[in-house]
């Protein structure tokens, strides 16, 4: 059976959540947007392309700063409303220089940063 992206189930802007993963650790590294053309570029080209909803415009993961990440596997949940791209990342994910976008912890009520930016 081929994949149809049409078939997701996308809010009412055209978008659909999508987590990025590393492939080889199971670290969640960032969540993002994507439409369905989005989908359909990250499959077709293997380099993870989101929806910016800042800018209004295509961005592939890595494309100016180097941090690429190359699509290993796309899954859908099971209501077909969210995204998990299993991923391999160069350097840090997020745009403060982390490997992750998770590395605030809420311990105790208090915020503890988890890390600190990567070293470029």
């Amino acid at each position: 059976m081929s994949f149809d992206p049409s078939t997701l189930v996308y809010d009412a802007r055209g978008l659909i959540p999508a987590i990025a993963q590393d492939a080889g650790t199971g670290e969640v590294l960032m969540m993002a947007w994507m439409n369905a053309e989005a989908v359909a570029r990250t499959l077709t080209t293997g380099r993870v392309t989101y929806w910016s909803r800042s800018r209004q415009s295509f961005w592939i993961k890595g494309e100016t700063s180097g941090h690429v990440q190359e699509l290993v596997e796309l899954r859908v949940d099971c209501d077909r409303d969210c995204l998990l791209a299993l991923v391999r990342q160069t350097g840090p994910a997020c745009h403060t220089g982390r490997r992750t976008c998770f590395y605030t912890a809420v311990r105790d009520g208090a915020e503890v940063e988890l890390m600190a930016p990567e070293a470029l």
